[in-house]
């Protein structure tokens, strides 16, 4: 598993290592349970705080993404194939309001998006 910590970014570092975990489970890299690094190993290797650490796990485990085995570390829960449409779901959302912006800007009628989408998705086939 890798992860990057980027100090130039706005969001907290816990939430980075959130969001990268979260996306290596959803993208099927991590599968279920698969071990993650203990708390400390990742600190460690990310030379950042355990409570950072630790706070992304509890999130991660709190959403069920991961479960814990007292003594024996934490691993990648069974996928909620809800929570991962529900996901999938919110990112189309973002692109197709970006791409309502763009062509409101460029005066396109919905009817030209649509058939561009109806071609593209006949490509995809």
């Amino acid at each position: 598993m890798q992860l990057f910590i980027d100090n130039r970014s706005g969001l907290p570092i816990y939430d980075q290592i959130y969001t990268q975990i979260k996306d290596q489970i959803i993208s099927g890299k991590l599968r279920v349970d698969d071990p993650l690094p203990s708390i400390r190993t990742l600190a460690k290797d990310l030379k950042i705080s355990v409570i950072t650490t630790k706070r992304a796990y509890e999130e991660l485990e709190k959403e069920g993404f991961l479960y814990t085995v007292p003594g024996k570390g934490s691993f990648v829960a069974s996928r909620n194939n809800e929570l991962i449409r529900e996901h999938n779901l919110r990112i189309i959302e973002e692109h197709m309001a970006k791409i309502a912006e763009l062509a409101a800007a460029m005066e396109l009628s919905e009817e030209e998006i649509m058939e561009m989408f109806r071609i593209m998705w006949r490509e995809e086939e």
